[in-house]
Formats: structure tokens, C-alpha cells, sequence
């Protein structure tokens, strides 16, 4: 009786264990994406012990196909990718950490170009070598949005780019007109003011005092006019970025009392005229943040060479800047400036030096004119 007890339960119980393993076959058969096992021998050679049903759906091969011939997969995948593959699964089977991939493969049997992610997780066999469990999934529509995303971000980088350099432009025209047109105008108008007042008769007070308050308006219009002119496109750029950064920084200091210390290199350097007029929109607009929102006493910048890029260095001794301020929806201040680097090829950051705030900019410098100035700074 006890021998038929203890058969019975034993049977029960591979029953039970046939049953689980009937389950998770079923499971596996039926989840989304391909169920596999994978064993990298210490031999080096490989075998897939279990393959689930989608592989044919997924890879375009049989789960028999694969199983008989190992090296399929591989042969599949992407020439370029081959190698990300081959490293991750030696990184995985190295440090028995779980084994992470997405690639592309060509399916011949559809003549496409499917995008798959494997994940797997490795477990050591003693004797035999590493096996995984994992799930490999088709992610091609994911990365196709991704991709469109990516693209559609690079039109719009493109597109700022074009809108920064369409409005330096109209600014430089806008300047240009200002001066030359309007600027000649009204001093036309100021020499035939001058000859008028001279032929006053000497009793005509009135006249005389009109004509001297037209005289000064003259003046302040001129004044105006030029200040204008320079706030659009500052003359001081076709001398050199540094002769420009040089001049904006003696405006702040002029305009707010507050030191502004430039440490720059004799000589210009040569860049392009969009990476000047960037650098100096850039460097204007921090200034304008930290007129504005600092409460700094002192502002020290530095403008220099550095292997192959041009740095810009801007810091001042203020309050600072706090990461809940920097992520304001309508920040648009640093956003741009970055935006307006990055369009450049470079980069910007915003930092905290300890006390009040740095703003660090790099744009790739060609090594065509390193230090040299230009012929118009010469001039």
C-alpha cells in the first residue's frame, strides 16, 4: 500500500511539473514577440535549445530553421550592426548582466527592413557556458516615429537657423539705411538749419530761440537715429568679434555702473560673419539677463581660443540662477541662446560657479585663421 502511495504521488506530481511546463509553453507561444533561449558554449559555438512559434513572423525563418542553424540570426542582422550585436552579448555573457539590443535585420523573404529589441537575462552553466532567456520584439514603427521625430526636430533646428540669419540680415540692412539714409537726411538738414540762423536778422529772438530748440532736436534725432543703428548691428562687428564684444562690454559698464572685465586676446579671430554675429547675440543677451535679474556688482568675461573652438565666459558675482527658474515655460532668454549655439555647431551652459551665475559658450573654430585679424580690423 505505501509503495502505491508514494507512486501515486509521484506521478501526481510530474503530472503537475508536464502541466506547468504545458502553461508556459502556451505562454510563451502566445506572448508578443519571440520566446527564446540562447547558449553561447565556452567553446564559443551557439544554439537556440528553445525557439517559440513567431519566430517565423518575426525573423521570416522557422523556429526549426533557426534551431538546426544558430548562425541565421547573425546573418540576418544589419552589416552595420553586427558588431554592437556581437559586443553586448559578450558584455552580457562577461558580467552576467542583462543583455539589452536593438538592431536592424533584412528579411529576405519580405525584401524589408525590420528594427528588433532583444532582452535578455544570462545564467551560468557549469561545464556548458552561458544561456539567456529572453524576448526579442519588433520595435520598427516605434523607431520610425522616433526617426520622424528626430527629422522633424532637425527641419526646425533648420528653420531657426534660417529665421536668425534672414532677421541679421534685415538687421544689418535696417542699420545700414538707418545711417547712411536717415543719418545723411538729418544732417543735411542740421548744415541748412545752421545757414538759416545765420541770416537771422540780430532783433529776431523768437526765430533765433526756435530755431536753436530745432537745432538741438536735430541733434537728438541724430543721436537717436545712430543708437538705433547700433543697437541693430553694432559697426564695431566688421572690426572683429573681439573689438565688438570689447565695445558691448564698455556699453553694460557705461549704461549701469557695474565693472565689466574683458580678458581677451590681442588679436581677432576670424570667424565666420554667422558664428561673429551669434557670439555676439549670445553675449548680448546675457548681459541683458544679467542687467535684469542678476543684482550683480561685478561682471568678469573671457574670450579666448581653446584647441579648436572659441570660448566665451561670462560671469557674474549675482544671485544666481535656479534650476525651477532656468525650466520656466516662457524662459525663452537661455533657451534661445542655446538654441542659437547649438545652430552654430557649438554648444552652451549655464552653471553655478559657487556665486552667481556662468554662462559658458563653445563654437567650433576652423583652423584656417586661429589668432590672425582680419583685414578690415587691420584697417
Amino acid at each position: 500500500m505505501t509503495l502505491t502511495a508514494g507512486t501515486t504521488q509521484q506521478d501526481a506530481q510530474e503530472a503537475a511539473t508536464q502541466a506547468g511546463a504545458s502553461n508556459l509553453l502556451a505562454i510563451a507561444s502566445n506572448t508578443p514577440g519571440l520566446v527564446y533561449q540562447f547558449l553561447l558554449r565556452d567553446d564559443g559555438s551557439q544554439a537556440f535549445p528553445y525557439v517559440s512559434r513567431a519566430c517565423a513572423s518575426l525573423l521570416g525563418i522557422s523556429a526549426a530553421r533557426l534551431r538546426n542553424d544558430p548562425s541565421l540570426l547573425l546573418q540576418l542582422i544589419e552589416p552595420e550592426d553586427r558588431q554592437s550585436y556581437l559586443d553586448t552579448m559578450q558584455a552580457s555573457a562577461s558580467r552576467l548582466a542583462s543583455w539589452n539590443w536593438e538592431g536592424r535585420i533584412w528579411i529576405e523573404t519580405w525584401h524589408d527592413i525590420k528594427w528588433i529589441n532583444l532582452r535578455a537575462t544570462p545564467r551560468r552553466i557549469d561545464g556548458v557556458g552561458v544561456q539567456w532567456e529572453g524576448l526579442m520584439t519588433n520595435i520598427t514603427q516605434g523607431k520610425k516615429a522616433e526617426q520622424d521625430i528626430l527629422r522633424s526636430r532637425r527641419q526646425l533646428e533648420e528653420l531657426s537657423a534660417h529665421v536668425e540669419r534672414v532677421k541679421e540680415q534685415e538687421r544689418t540692412r535696417i542699420a545700414r539705411e538707418i545711417h547712411d539714409d536717415l543719418g545723411g537726411n538729418l544732417t543735411a538738414i542740421k548744415m541748412a538749419l545752421s545757414q538759416l540762423t545765420r541770416r537771422l536778422p540780430e532783433g529776431e529772438t523768437m526765430l533765433r530761440e526756435k530755431a536753436d530748440y530745432v537745432d538741438a532736436l536735430v541733434d537728438r534725432t541724430i543721436e537717436a537715429a545712430h543708437r538705433i543703428s547700433r543697437d541693430l548691428r553694432p559697426s564695431t562687428l566688421d572690426l572683429g568679434i573681439v573689438a565688438a564684444i570689447a565695445w558691448q562690454a564698455q556699453e553694460f559698464e557705461k549704461q549701469l555702473a557695474i565693472p565689466c572685465v574683458i580678458d581677451g586676446p590681442e588679436d581677432d579671430i576670424d570667424l565666420s560673419p554667422d558664428q561673429a554675429n551669434g557670439l555676439f547675440r549670445i553675449f548680448q543677451e546675457t548681459l541683458t539677463n544679467i542687467s535684469k535679474h542678476a543684482g550683480a556688482s561685478r561682471v568678469d568675461v573671457r574670450l579666448a581660443i581653446e584647441e579648436d573652438s572659441v570660448a566665451l565666459d561670462v560671469v557674474d558675482n549675482g544671485r544666481g540662477l535656479a534650476t525651477a527658474d532656468r525650466k520656466k515655460p516662457k524662459s525663452f532668454g537661455i533657451r534661445g541662446m542655446i538654441e542659437r549655439a547649438h545652430a552654430l555647431g557649438g554648444v552652451l551652459t549655464v552653471s553655478d560657479p559657487g556665486q552667481g551665475c556662468k554662462v559658458a559658450v563653445r563654437l567650433p573654430l576652423s583652423s584656417a585663421g586661429r589668432g590672425s585679424p582680419p583685414v578690415q580690423a587691420s584697417a
